[in-house]
């Protein structure tokens, strides 16, 4: 099991650092400039969130466009390695949140928003 869970960590870093979700640049510079004014923030299941409750339209929308490519991409980790697809996101989750900037919020599983 451990094996597993290293296998889909490092599927997980590859994903991060290769942005294999289905993301535009446009998606991406959306959400990137949401997470710097604290709007976005990085969950401990691998997926993006609203750390304020509410956001424009097409910050939701990039979300929803970034979230889905990450549901996808976790999928196959867990079809490739055989862990969940909640681990993998989990797995994901700390690689993007290590690499977080200073004043980025995350929120880690069962926790609530910190600023980084």
């Amino acid at each position: 099991m451990i094996r597993r869970l290293f296998l889909a960590l490092t599927l997980g870093l590859s994903l991060a650092a290769t942005g294999a979700s289905a993301q535009s640049a446009a998606e991406k510079a959306t959400v990137d400039a949401a997470k710097t004014q604290g709007v976005v923030g990085e969950q401990g299941d691998g997926f993006l969130g609203l750390v304020t409750g509410s956001a424009p339209a097409d910050v939701t929308a990039a979300m929803a466009a970034i979230n889905a490519g990450r549901a996808k991409a976790y999928q196959d980790i867990a079809a490739k390695t055989g862990v969940s697809q909640a681990a993998a996101g989990e797995a994901t989750a700390i690689q993007l949140v290590g690499r977080l900037p200073a004043g980025a919020y995350y929120k880690p599983l069962g926790g609530s928003w910190t600023r980084k």
